[in-house]
């Protein structure tokens, strides 16, 4: 009786335990904008500005993903030239990304966001270097 009791306990926890983890989901430009706010102090204004900002970031990272996929499904490997020209125009919307958000951010939040930005990409070369191994 006991060990059908602690098998039915340990069942129902592994079952609330995977639906916690289902409802954390991916990133939306909501929950970006809410953890933002709560680490930056945003103001409702910089909030307004921000937040179309970050809906065109998604929508940028959406199709390159989806072209990424295209490619990948189809066999073809993007040429030097190609992943070259995919780095710099990342760059390149990471530093306009970068600007503007200097236009709308104080300097004691333009600060912190800078911090926030190197310790994402830590983690992403940190979840790059996992993976190769």
């Amino acid at each position: 009786m006991k060990n059908i009791l602690t098998i039915l306990v340990l069942v129902f926890t592994f079952t609330f335990t995977a639906q916690a983890q289902k409802k954390k989901g991916k990133p939306s430009v909501e929950k970006i904008l809410k953890k933002m706010t709560k680490d930056l102090n945003l103001t409702e204004t910089q909030q307004s500005k921000i937040k179309p900002l970050l809906a065109e970031q998604f929508a940028d990272r959406k199709a390159m993903g989806e072209k990424r996929k295209a490619a990948k499904e189809s066999g073809q490997k993007p040429s030097k030239e190609e992943r070259k020209q995919l780095r710099k125009d990342r760059l390149a919307k990471e530093t306009d990304m970068n600007t503007k958000m200097a236009a709308i951010l104080d300097a004691d939040q333009l600060v912190k966001f800078e911090t926030m930005a190197k310790e994402r990409k830590e983690k992403a070369k940190n979840r790059i270097k996992k993976k190769k191994q």
